[in-house]
């Protein structure tokens, strides 16, 4: 996928299409920004940081099971589910580096698909989670975590730009 086949979100569609054009295409920015890049590139850190685009591709899919699958759904899945947190709060971006390109790929595309199937089977952007914030101890509903997912990736894909021009000079949104 290129910058043109991604295609821009429609300017005057209702508000879950927009949310969603909008996830859309930050999800395929990220895999714009990750084209093409061998194992070596998708572990080259940009310092001072050590995030890695390939720990980036982890933690987004890590992201969308998480709001998608454990908070709207209440399911906890592998391989997040067994996961010592406490021990590595940063796992999904530190173990990406035992990974290759295409597990990577390969399981930020099933966690966008297990989202998506989620997503769908809601009617409303007002539906409530099935797990309630342990800030606040309210539901979220589905439009909460619709324009946290769209931020989420906005602020990473700001990262993902400036990784990738330092690894091999490519720049663009």
């Amino acid at each position: 996928m290129d910058s043109e086949q991604r295609g821009f979100p429609p300017n005057n569609a209702d508000e879950r299409t927009t949310l969603l054009a909008f996830l859309d295409w930050h999800r395929n920015t990220l895999r714009i920004k990750t084209a093409g890049l061998g194992a070596t590139q998708l572990d080259t850190p940009h310092p001072p940081s050590d995030m890695t685009l390939g720990g980036m591709l982890k933690h987004l899919a890590y992201v969308e099971n998480w709001w998608a699958r454990s908070i709207m759904a209440g399911h906890d899945d592998e391989p997040w589910a067994s996961v010592d947190w406490d021990a590595d709060g940063d796992w999904d971006w530190h173990s990406a580096k035992d990974d290759n390109p295409a597990q990577l790929r390969d399981l930020f595309d099933a966690e966008v698909d297990k989202a998506d199937a989620v997503i769908a089977s809601f009617t409303s952007l007002d539906a409530p989670s099935a797990r309630k914030s342990g800030r606040t101890g309210e539901h979220f509903n589905l439009r909460w975590v619709l324009v946290h997912l769209v931020e989420e990736y906005a602020r990473h894909n700001g990262h993902a730009d400036l990784i990738r021009e330092a690894i091999d000079g490519t720049v663009g949104h």
